[in-house]
């Protein structure tokens, strides 16, 4: 060491041993080579203690200096096969990418998995749709066959409401005869299904000549079943006879049962259906316009004591055993999924204590984040979605459930994550990583300014609105006024919106002329330009990362510093023709595109 320099010159004479304090000269007719354990002797009794201290004391250094480099090794080795691509990780440890694999699989069978659904759904839609429009024309008295508005006819005479009324009434009770589909009355010939309500304020008085009026706000409600007569109305006339001016809308409500036959020929078992119908005559605004609503619910239920003769419903048992590998699939996607993830936070936590032991600061945030991969999410949440919606497609089959809203809502949405997933792997090459990364860095930027256009956005609804509202159908409500202006901003229906305004107030003409103007000039001209530049600065900002090398950060430098160090021959345990894909085991690491770190 530096307090003691030691020096040994051997002969079959002797040997001199300086040292910083001492020089000593033995005589030995012993030849050391040969005799290993004297030398070792001589060596213990002739060497200060210090030295042999300081000889231990170097050893156990270099024992942990080599240890410490073995764990610096291991974690850069295993992050740089973490963020390897699918066929880099094949290359590297001959390791079969079965997510990549599984997921393409996942791909191709929920994707047939919804387009059975929604055939089947859409035979459902059509049905209630079809019966929806056969009762209005049976129910409403002079149904054009096209609804008005929201509502589906109006009425102006008092007469026209009574008609209305009664004709609806009548024809529940001629609907086996009059109906040509397969409908019928909840039970059995009965005709008692139907009832009568009306609200209507308590008391009251309206003098229009002078002027005054008198309302009792309370109000009442009364309501009426039919008997299997078809004259029972004229027997309660007391009941039917409405004084307008305090009738708030009187409702007919009445149930109706139906088959669906059409899934026969698809070999599957009918729906049963119950109808459950609403007339509603609606004068809350008391203004000599009466507006007809009708309304049906379908509800699906089980039907009993079915026989199809000469017929087996195999596609039933077949969907669902199709169903039942697509939750296998998706339940085993789960699985690996949430495994990479553990691994991932692991691996992060490796990677943020050892660089907190070895250079006494925190990772950055962003790099803590890199080990977070939120396609996995992603997919795992499309996963949760599809085995939710499979179990419930499979329970719609044999007519356990009939909520088609919630399994289509689940079904969909998981198969637009499927399909937007596929981008991870486009993402891996950098050409077609460009779209992935622009949306990325332009993401909170957009955000921020998305915030501040909605302000101004706001504004200009709630002042249309209340102004424009009572000249302009587009304005009459927030819901109309919001889609309006959305329209605007994408240049559709500008003329019909300016042409639109009544003219009965000049003020109000004059200002919906500044107001639309205004808002197309800043909304197009100048906050849809800020919209589109700031993608395409973020755009061009990625281009020049591809070009001179994205931001270095800590995980990037740590990284960087096995290059050299490392190389995929490292990784490799077996040959890589054991690999049925030629294009990942063909290709050279030169071929490949680099991997982009955010």
């Amino acid at each position: 060491m530096a307090a003691n320099a030691l020096y040994v010159f051997h002969s079959r004479v002797g040997l001199v041993l300086w040292t910083s304090c001492a020089c000593f000269y033995v005589p030995l007719h012993l030849n050391f080579s040969r005799m290993p354990d004297q030398r070792e002797n001589f060596f213990r009794m002739v060497m200060p203690t210090s030295v042999r201290v300081a000889s231990s004391i170097s050893r156990s250094r270099m024992a942990d200096l080599d240890s410490e480099k073995e764990e610096e090794d291991s974690l850069r080795k295993d992050l740089m096969f973490y963020f390897m691509n699918p066929c880099e990780k094949y290359r590297a440890r001959c390791q079969i990418p079965w997510k990549l694999g599984l997921q393409i699989l996942k791909i191709v069978m929920v994707t047939t998995q919804l387009v059975l659904f929604g055939l089947r759904n859409q035979l459902v839609v059509s049905f209630k749709e079809d019966n929806t429009v056969a009762f209005k024309h049976l129910f409403l008295k002079g149904y054009s066959g096209i609804d008005e508005d929201d509502y589906s006819r109006t009425a102006y005479t008092q007469q026209d409401v009574y008609d209305s009324i009664f004709f609806a009434i009548d024809r529940y009770h001629q609907i086996r005869s009059l109906s040509l589909g397969t409908v019928g009355y909840e039970h059995a010939e009965d005709m008692k299904g139907i009832k009568i309500c009306k609200r209507q304020y308590r008391r009251g008085a309206v003098l229009p000549y002078n002027n005054t009026f008198y309302i009792d706000p309370t109000i009442e409600i009364g309501c009426l079943t039919s008997n299997s007569t078809r004259d029972w109305h004229k027997k309660n006339s007391t009941f039917f006879k409405l004084e307008f001016y305090r009738l708030i809308h009187v409702e007919i409500f009445f149930k109706l049962k139906g088959i669906a036959l059409q899934t026969i020929r698809a070999r599957e078992l009918p729906d049963c259906y119950v109808f459950h119908n609403t007339i509603l005559f609606d004068n809350q605004a008391h203004s000599g316009k009466i507006k007809i609503y009708f309304d049906s619910d379908a509800y699906i239920q089980d039907c009993k004591d079915w026989h199809v003769s000469g017929s087996i419903p195999k596609n039933t048992q077949n969907n669902l055993i199709f169903d039942g590998f697509v939750i296998i699939t998706c339940l085993t996607s789960l699985i690996l999924c949430t495994r990479s993830i553990i691994l991932a936070v692991k691996l992060q936590k490796r990677f943020v204590q050892f660089f907190l032991e070895k250079y006494n600061r925190r990772v950055c945030k962003a790099d803590r984040l890199e080990f977070i991969n939120g396609w996995y999410i992603m997919v795992i949440l499309s996963d949760l979605m599809t085995i939710i919606g499979s179990v419930l497609k499979m329970e719609i089959k044999v007519k356990n459930l009939s909520s088609y809203d919630v399994c289509s809502l689940l079904l969909g949405t998981s198969t637009l994550l499927v399909w937007v997933g596929v981008i991870r792997y486009l993402g891996y090459f950098q050409k077609y990583n460009v779209l992935i990364l622009t949306m990325q860095a332009s993401f909170p930027k957009v955000l921020r300014f998305c915030c501040c256009a909605g302000m101004i956005y706001l504004g200009y609804t709630f002042c249309g609105w209340i102004v424009l509202g009572p000249y302009h159908e587009k304005f009459e409500d927030l819901n109309t006024v919001a889609e309006c202006l959305f329209s605007l901003v994408n240049g559709d229906d500008m003329f019909a919106t300016f042409a639109q305004i009544q003219q009965k107030s000049t003020l109000v003409w004059l200002f919906s002329r500044l107001y639309l103007y205004s808002f197309i000039s800043l909304f197009i001209y100048m906050i849809l330009s800020l919209f589109i530049a700031l993608i395409t600065d973020s755009y061009e900002t990625i281009k020049k990362y591809q070009q001179n090398g994205f931001p270095a950060t800590d995980l990037y430098e740590f990284l960087r510093e096995s290059d050299g160090v490392f190389s995929r021959d490292s990784y490799r345990k077996e040959p890589l023709s054991s690999f049925p894909f030629n294009c990942c085991c063909k290709r050279r690491g030169i071929d490949d595109d680099s991997i982009l770190i955010n």
